[in-house]
């Protein structure tokens, strides 16, 4: 018998706008009972995945910051497989970016944790969370610029990589949620078998990369205007947010445990 296993990205995913599941909760269930593995794949930090994992009850593998690392349950603590690059480097190089573009650029680290609470609508607590970076420095730009190609082109030749989300940019490097999949699904063909089907769900961009690795990606559909790849086997929810993960997880749990 096939088993599933459902690799989520978090924000506009498995999370709304105000950092609830509530709607995704029946099919968060019925993951359990059937002992389908929900592995999270996110751009939120160790920090943040750990108190969502905790209040989800989740005790399966998870990568953080956009496959910056992998970390994989082991006694009372993880081996982590990192990918990324330091943050401190990132941060270095934010600075160094900057200054070469002349742009008014500020990143996380320029920022206290009662500006990250305002930009991001978290509560002051959450916002400490998400500043404990290690792999990804978020930043956003405030002049009005219209060609961007210069940050992306200066960033890659410094060996890093601007990925775009929904608030922010963010600088890191060459790592990606594909990668991170690419450490984690032998992991999970080595613990349960071979014989496993990979569901990879998310609303952005930075889960293209995690798509191209499954058997079946599944696009949460957004108020933003994406382009997203031409995968014949690309499906798209209907609802957004945790709604339509909600649907899309009950629906491919009936095809394949035939109802069971």
């Amino acid at each position: 018998m096939h088993r599933l296993v459902i690799f989520s990205d978090l924000d506009g995913t498995l999370l709304d706008e105000k950092y609830r599941w509530t709607f995704a909760k029946e099919a968060i269930d019925l993951c359990k009972e059937l002992d389908i593995p929900i592995a999270l794949v996110s751009s939120k930090t160790k920090a943040e995945i750990e108190v969502i994992r905790e209040r989800l009850g989740l005790n399966d593998p998870f990568a953080v910051e956009n496959g910056g690392a992998v970390f994989f349950p082991k006694g009372k603590g993880y081996e982590k497989i990192e990918i990324g690059v330091s943050y401190s480097e990132l941060v270095e190089a934010l600075r160094k970016i900057k200054k070469e573009l002349g742009w008014n650029i500020k990143g996380f680290s320029d920022m206290d944790i009662n500006e990250i609470a305002y930009i991001t609508g978290m509560d002051l607590s959450s916002a400490y969370l998400a500043s404990l970076r290690e792999y990804d420095e978020p930043f956003i730009i405030l002049d009005k610029i219209d060609d961007l190609s210069p940050l992306y082109e200066l960033a890659d030749k410094m060996g890093l990589r601007v990925i775009k989300g929904g608030r922010f940019f963010h600088l890191q490097g060459k790592n990606d949620k594909g990668k991170a999949l690419d450490i984690m699904i032998p992991w999970f063909r080595k613990k349960i078998g071979r014989d496993i089907i990979t569901v990879a769900l998310g609303d952005s961009p930075n889960d293209f990369p995690m798509f191209l690795k499954v058997d079946i990606p599944v696009l949460i559909a957004s108020s933003r205007r994406i382009s997203f790849p031409k995968l014949p086997n690309l499906r798209i929810s209907r609802k957004k947010g945790p709604e339509g993960w909600n649907q899309e997880v009950i629906k491919i749990i009936r095809e394949i445990y035939k109802g069971g």
